[in-house]
């Protein structure tokens, strides 16, 4: 009995100071079970977007119509109700929900670049069908542009939410502010990192452990960490960076057609056309 009402006494101790932590935090979106709306968000709206892979077979095209309207319709409301909690009652939900379902045949157009650069980038790649069901690179890509959309919106916290669930299950971590071009491929995928402030043309394929990171975080008289300022290089048009290589500084730029081999590590931007490789002299 004794070893019982330590427990209970424990209990009550703890309840009574994470009620005074959470009390203390007025700031918090109060949301139980925000995680599980965004999976089931993106569910909805890629459902939509791509009905024979992310929802059912279907062959009727007045049937199609009518799923991806229901589709549409479900992911417009759980959206609406996301941001309105996320901004508080401050802000226009509506506008930015209907500004958000407005883009969604431009995110698809997108997409549909990806998939192909997917295909003609791989010759392990036996069909679109298989790049879209089984590559964690279309997983991540397709949720990172629809978190762009709504980072480009401004709506807060969602976007990178968004993004770290695409990282959760795939390994592949791209901030939702990054801004990437169309036929975009990452092959294998795992470890790869895109920063906040990262610019990426177009064609450009990346494998496997590439960082486009920050070279060091300016900080203020206080010592914390400077915010909105840019952090990570940018990456022309044409160009391919092999696994583990690393990129780093907001001066940083590769310019088209270039080649960056693996395990290469920059922080001085690279001419257009060059091909730069790791040598084990080469202290620079």
């Amino acid at each position: 009995m004794a070893y019982t009402e330590d427990i209970s006494s424990v209990i009550a101790q703890a309840s009574q100071e994470l009620s005074q932590i959470n009390i203390a935090r007025p700031e918090a979106v109060s949301r139980p079970g925000l995680k599980e709306q965004i999976v089931r968000f993106l569910t909805l709206i890629r459902s939509a977007m791509y009905p024979k892979i992310f929802g059912s077979d279907l062959n009727d095209p007045k049937r199609m119509k009518m799923t991806i309207s229901s589709n549409l319709q479900q992911a417009a409301v759980l959206l609406n109700e996301m941001i309105e909690d996320v901004l508080r009652g401050e802000g226009d939900a509506d506008g930015l929900t209907a500004q958000f379902i407005g883009s969604i045949v431009d995110i698809t157009n997108v997409l549909e670049t990806d998939i192909k650069a997917a295909y003609d980038g791989d010759p392990a790649a036996r069909s679109e069908e298989e790049i879209m069901l089984a590559y964690p690179a279309f997983e991540a890509i397709s949720i990172f542009r629809l978190a762009h959309k709504l980072y480009e919106l401004r709506v807060p916290l969602l976007p990178r939410m968004m993004t770290e669930y695409a990282h959760k299950i795939t390994g592949i971590d791209i901030h939702p502010g990054a801004t990437i071009g169309e036929y975009f491929f990452i092959d294998h995928g795992t470890g790869v990192v895109i920063g906040e402030t990262c610019t990426i043309g177009r064609h450009v394929k990346l494998y496997q452990g590439v960082t486009l990171g920050a070279k060091s975080f300016e900080t203020d008289e206080n010592g914390n960490p400077v915010k909105g300022i840019k952090r990570h290089p940018d990456i022309g048009n044409h160009v391919v960076i092999y696994a583990g290589a690393t990129i780093l500084g907001g001066n940083t730029r590769i310019g088209d057609n270039c080649v960056i081999g693996g395990n290469v590590w920059l922080t001085h931007s690279v001419g257009e056309g060059e091909t730069v490789y790791y040598n084990k002299g080469d202290t620079n």
